[in-house]
C-alpha cells in the first residue's frame, strides 16, 4: 500500500480527489450529439420509407434527447440557485 503524501489539511490516509475537467463532466455535448444522431436517423428512415419499428425507435431516441436537454437545463438552473439537491459544476 502506498504511503499517504504530506498534503496539507488531510488528516487521514486519503488525499482529496481533484475536480474533473469541465470537458469530461460536461453534459451538453453528448446529449447534442446523441439527439442529433437520432433525429438524422429519423429523417433518413422517413425518406427511405423504412420499417415502422425503426422509425418509432429513432423518434423515441430524439424525443428522449429533447427531454435530456430539459433535465440538464433544470439541473443547471437549480445548481446556480444553490438548491441542495442539484448537481454541482454543470
Amino acid at each position: 500500500m502506498d504511503t499517504p503524501g504530506k498534503t496539507r489539511g488531510v488528516t487521514g490516509p486519503f488525499r482529496p480527489v481533484p475536480a474533473l475537467p469541465k470537458p469530461v463532466v460536461g453534459l451538453w455535448a453528448p446529449v447534442i450529439v446523441g439527439t442529433t444522431a437520432w433525429l438524422v436517423a429519423l429523417v433518413v428512415l422517413l425518406v427511405t420509407g423504412a420499417d415502422s419499428t425503426w422509425t418509432w425507435t429513432a423518434l423515441a431516441g430524439g424525443g428522449l434527447g429533447c427531454v435530456g436537454f430539459g433535465i440538464i437545463a433544470w439541473q443547471t438552473a437549480a445548481s446556480r440557485h444553490g438548491s441542495r439537491g442539484a448537481q454541482r459544476n454543470l
